[in-house]
């Protein structure tokens, strides 16, 4: 073969291992009845092979074709969305960037005619002119294609409100006194010397281990330090207990680990006891994840021997029986009324039976049990009797929990009953409080109200957000006290808090009934906030399919085609369906901050589409799907689950390309703020950095805002520890962390420098890649 051969047909080899592919799948998309691109790409692209193979100039025409043949198909689906269009157009450029060279030119034969309604085809004016007229065809049909709506703006935009209320300025201290900072997690600071005019010159003042390994390794960092007095307080995800000076950050004592790596510590709890001096006067009180409720001296963190049997009140008294892991605890205790409130974490998808969802408070001094609220057993106050357990398998509440020290109550947002997917042997309790918000009575444990925010939830929809405290304006120049129940639906309820009515209207609207197991029973409704902006994600459909490459944008759209979806909460089954949002949120545990003078909250939100599959348990046992036995780690969230005790097991997972990219177009993630009182969207960005531009990458973690009009926010995958403006959402600040700050802020003001202090913990996730250095890092402006 000579040289002049040998190029254009190795470049023909190489095209036609892409024109495979795009025939074969495009046939069996446009049989699923999806786009006809991809079977006319191809075919094309094969005309081209077989002209490069006979070495006719004729190709390079045909090429561009597809090349103006692409650019209208992806403005029409896409419009200018840069990150929608690289897919679709840079690989059919970058591909035959070659075709366009003098040498590649020459190996090919002349031909006869060069001209088309009179242009010459092998002039670049002639490509110019058609890329132009390619461009504006594909813009004039984008700009007449079905809007797909997005929710966020169902109630329109305004501008951020003018403060409203006057601060209650004894809610807030100038410290970080619990984990949202007061009892009922607004994650609010009323400090101002960091302001939007200054933050820029903030400055890393110090880092700080949490860790006594010298490798760090506690897989990942989510805990918001408590800063009380001059002292730091925090824990790992070995809950390793941590004291440290809010000065310097040099450590004052540390307590050894509690727990095992692989599950979160987010934080620990204050108490002083009122009149008492001495050992213990002042504690900590942190919650394991071998399920014990531990109570340490603040000043030294030794045990305090008072509380409970040494210092430890073992959780899984009254639990039954399952394997070590089954139940612990993750999220700081809340402390009302001289008692401390916990939930706990059940393993998903294990089996139907596993441990309760049992709420109990104990006495801050003592560890005695003071009261358990049962949802089985309602009228036991106090623990089972002698032989008996709490009610296995109800729901549980495994985030963190609010307070309301005035009202007396105690607001827990509860998770789903156990095994998430298949809920027909699921009891009437269970049905009544799955991912909904309750409210308890902090000294005797009864309920006052509940509200539910997913009926029969077979979506893994549990509550997993703060429930946010805040009074808002009400006709007469009156307060009205309010609960903001961000959730993993992408829904905002806006709750009285006294009451559990609705301040803003929630609808029931009618939901997808079709493709469940004959032995499933659904909700024929659902309660949506429209009357809010909703971060439900718009309706996914197969022009949001996304890739690296046209290839696996490709893939995507074939498994897209193939899947059951009716809309959000498509119910599960034994084809293949798909969940928006999935069960990571919408909004997660990181939960919202509130700007209590404005009314206003700013959170962070999800959108990535999960997919999933019911199995038949014969097909599952043959398959080895069983539950986890001793030495659970935790890392089966999101994992494939027996659900053992029931006819079906599930296959579940992000919706990602072969190449592990998400099937859905980018933002992936958003920063958004919403005005509480007129209920408008007053800004959403996507949030987080890929290759140097802004792209909206999945998040894990939260927000805190200030007096001064700033948020502080970490959570995204680029590893950018950040500063917002309030009012607008723009960045005005940044910093570089090693690992990913998967965490919530806090920020405090330090007495022996006059300064405010933003620390932030860094030590990667599980969800999203650990790593080895765990520290917390500390911002202040210079002195």
């Amino acid at each position: 073969m000579t040289t002049s051969k040998w190029q254009p047909r190795l470049y023909a080899l190489i095209l036609g291992l892409i024109a495979a592919p795009l025939l074969l799948g495009g046939g069996q998309l446009a049989l699923l009845g999806g786009s006809l691109y991809y079977l006319i790409a191809g075919v094309a692209l094969a005309g081209v092979v077989i002209l490069l193979w006979l070495q006719r100039r004729e190709a390079l025409p045909l090429y561009a074709a597809i090349v103006a043949l692409t650019i209208i198909w992806s403005l029409w689906e896409s419009g200018f969305d840069g990150w929608a269009l690289m897919p679709r157009i840079v690989a059919w450029l970058v591909v035959g960037a070659w075709l366009l060279t003098p040498i590649f030119r020459r190996s090919l034969k002349p031909t006869e005619s060069q001209t088309l309604f009179g242009l010459d085809l092998f002039k670049w004016r002639t490509l110019t002119f058609a890329f132009g007229a390619a461009i504006l065809l594909g813009t004039a049909l984008h700009s007449i294609s079905p809007v797909n709506i997005d929710p966020r703006f169902q109630t329109g935009i305004a501008a951020l409100p003018e403060k409203r209320l006057s601060l209650d300025t004894t809610k807030f201290s100038s410290g970080w006194a619990h984990w949202g900072n007061d009892e009922g997690g607004s994650r609010f600071s009323p400090l101002e010397q960091i302001t939007p005019a200054n933050v820029s010159n903030l400055k890393l003042e110090w880092s700080a281990p949490l860790s006594t390994n010298a490798e760090g390794k506690t897989s990942g960092l989510q805990v918001t330090p408590l800063m009380i007095g001059e002292t730091l307080y925090a824990c790992n995800n070995l809950n390793e207990t941590f004291a440290l000076d809010a000065e310097t950050g040099a450590r004052r004592w540390v307590h050894p680990a509690e727990g095992v790596s692989g599950r979160s510590c987010r934080g620990v709890a204050y108490y002083k006891n009122p009149g008492a001096t001495g050992a213990c006067a002042e504690r900590i009180l942190t919650a394991t994840n071998t399920a014990k409720l531990v109570a340490l001296d603040a000043a030294t963190g030794k045990l305090c021997k008072g509380f409970g049997v040494n210092g430890r009140v073992n959780l899984l008294e009254g639990m039954s029986k399952a394997p070590e892991g089954y139940y612990h605890v993750t999220s700081a205790p809340a402390i009302v009324r001289g008692n401390i409130v916990i939930g706990g974490w059940v393993t998903d998808g294990q089996f139907w039976g596993e441990p309760s969802g049992v709420i109990r408070a104990f006495d801050a001094i003592t560890g005695k049990l003071s009261w358990a609220w049962d949802m089985g057993q309602p009228d036991q106050i106090g623990a089972p009797p002698p032989g008996e357990t709490y009610t296995p398998s109800t729901p549980n509440s495994w985030a963190p929990i609010s307070a309301d020290e005035k009202l007396g109550l105690v607001y827990l947002p509860i998770g789903n009953a156990t095994p998430d997917f298949y809920g027909a042997q699921r009891r009437e309790v269970d049905d009544r409080y799955s991912s909904s918000v309750v409210a308890l009575d902090a000294e005797t444990g009864r309920l006052r109200w509940s509200f539910q925010t997913a009926r029969h939830d077979i979506w893994d929809y549990d509550v997993a957000s703060q429930p946010s405290l805040v009074d808002l304006p009400a006709p007469g120049g009156k307060t009205q006290p309010a609960l903001v129940q961000l959730t993993k639906r992408g829904e905002i309820f806006v709750l009285n808090r006294e009451t559990g009515k609705p301040i803003h209207p929630v609808t029931d609207v009618a939901v997808p009934q079709s493709g469940k197991v004959p032995e499933e029973r659904l909700a024929a409704t659902q309660p949506f906030s429209n009357s809010l902006p909703s971060f439900r994600n718009p309706e996914v459909r197969e022009s949001d399919m996304w890739g690296i490459t046209p290839l696996d944008q490709l893939w995507c759209r074939i498994q897209f085609q193939s899947m059951r979806f009716e809309g959000t909460m498509t119910p599960p089954g034994t084809t293949e369906f798909l969940m928006s949002p999935g069960y990571v949120g919408g909004m997660n545990w990181g939960s919202g901050s509130v700007d209590p003078e404005r009314g206003v909250i700013v959170f962070n939100s999800t959108k990535l589409a999960f997919r999933g599959k019911l199995i038949p348990r014969k097909e599952a046992d043959r398959e080895g799907m069983k539950a986890l036995g001793d030495g659970a780690t935790g890392l089966e969230v999101g994992a494939h689950a027996p659900q053992m005790n029931t006819p079906y097991a599930i296959k579940r997972g992000a919706f990602m390309s072969p190449l592990q990219s998400p099937c859905q177009a980018p933002p992936y993630g958003y920063m958004s703020a919403v005005d509480l009182v007129t209920g408008k969207l007053v800004w959403s960005h996507p949030f987080g950095e890929a290759m140097g531009m802004t792209m909206g990458t999945p998040i894990v973690g939260g927000s805190v805002t200030t007096r001064s009009g700033l948020v502080f926010m970490g959570g995204s995958i680029d590893k950018m520890f950040r500063a917002l403006d309030l009012k607008t959402g723009k960045e005005l600040w940044r910093s570089s962390l090693p690992q990913g700050g998967h965490a919530v802020p806090a920020t405090y003001f330090s007495n022996k420098s006059g300064r405010q202090f933003v620390v932030i913990a860094a030590g990667g996730s599980q969800g999203l890649g650990s790593a080895n250095d765990v520290r917390l890092f500390a911002y202040a402006l210079p002195k």
